[in-house]
This record gives structure tokens, C-alpha cells and sequence, in this order.
């Protein structure tokens, strides 16, 4: 088990498209469990490798509620190939922006093309909470962060508070 540092905002690396995985080995599966380890460590219901440094597009997620019996999903080389013209509102956060929370639009289905950890196509059509993970999820993997869906006030207020607290605190990793 490996718990990995969390990249947090205001971190340029966030902003970053990830690039694919170019190929499924046994260290892509190991960093997957581990970026899991990461995500029910938070706790959090979902991570992108680029909130743990790593920009490819990668993704983790459990659904399973608290008593549940884990659920865990890894997602490789995501991409949307349909979305709804149905709108859902969620209120969503996420453990690189830790203690905030807003509301976001966003398709209430959609259907999500992928690997899984063993390198087979998968597909799934999504709705509820599902579709908001995903969606939030390969936001991450564009570069996109949920405060871009909130109004621009707001979003400069969080942009601010959180830059202040990084000032305050020791640099989340290496550069080199």
C-alpha cells in the first residue's frame, strides 16, 4: 500500500493535459492500486494520476458507499463518445482543492470508452453519480478543474484563498 502525495491548487501541474498510456504492464496496474490506496486514504470517491503528478490519462473510481463492499474501477485512456442534452446538478469537490465544495452542471448520461487494468476495450453508459465521477474525473485529465464550472467571483475567490495557503506550506513536490 502507497499513499501518494496530493498535487493541490494552485499547482500549474493541474492544469496539464495528460498524455495516454501507451501501454498496460504490470507497473501501470501497481501505480493504479496505489493512486486506489490514495483516493481511500483521502477519502474521496475518485482520482486522476495527474492529482498525484503523473499526466496520463489514467483514472480511479469507488463508488461503494461506507459499509459497502468496495467497488473499485480503473479507467484507462477514458474518453466520452456520447453525452445527454439532460443537464444534472451535483454538488461536487475534489481532494486537490480539499474543503470546497460547489454546485456543477453537467450531461446527465453519458456513455465513456476505456481500458480496464488488463488492457480490454470497456464501455459504460452512465448516469447519477457515475456520470458526474466520470465526467469530473477526465476534466482532470484536460487540464479542467470543477471551479471552472462556478462563476468567475467565485472562482477568483478560491483561486486566492487557496494560493495564500500554499504560500504557507512546504511545496507539495520536487521540481526536476
Amino acid at each position: 500500500m502507497t499513499i501518494k502525495p496530493l498535487i493541490l491548487l494552485p499547482d500549474p501541474l493541474l492544469r496539464e493535459q495528460s498524455k495516454p498510456v501507451e501501454r498496460i504492464d504490470d507497473g501501470v496496474r501497481k501505480f493504479a492500486r496505489d493512486m486506489l490506496d490514495t483516493m481511500y486514504d483521502a477519502p474521496g470517491i475518485g482520482l486522476a494520476a495527474i492529482q498525484v503528478g503523473e499526466p496520463i490519462r489514467l483514472i480511479v473510481i469507488d463508488l461503494a458507499k461506507e459499509g459497502e463492499e468496495p467497488a473499485p474501477r480503473i479507467v484507462i485512456n477514458p474518453e466520452i463518445v456520447t453525452s445527454s442534452d439532460d443537464r444534472a446538478v451535483y454538488e461536487e469537490g475534489c481532494l486537490s482543492i480539499p474543503d470546497y465544495y460547489a454546485e456543477v452542471e453537467r450531461p446527465a448520461t453519458v456513455r465513456v470508452k476505456y481500458l480496464d487494468e488488463h488492457g480490454k476495450q470497456q464501455e459504460v453508459d452512465a448516469d447519477g453519480l457515475l456520470a458526474t465521477c466520470l465526467q469530473h474525473e477526465i476534466d482532470h485529465l484536460n487540464g479542467v478543474l470543477f471551479i471552472d464550472y462556478i462563476s468567475k467571483l467565485k472562482r477568483d475567490m478560491v483561486m486566492k484563498k487557496f494560493k495564500k495557503l500554499a504560500k504557507d506550506r512546504p511545496p507539495s513536490r520536487m521540481v526536476g
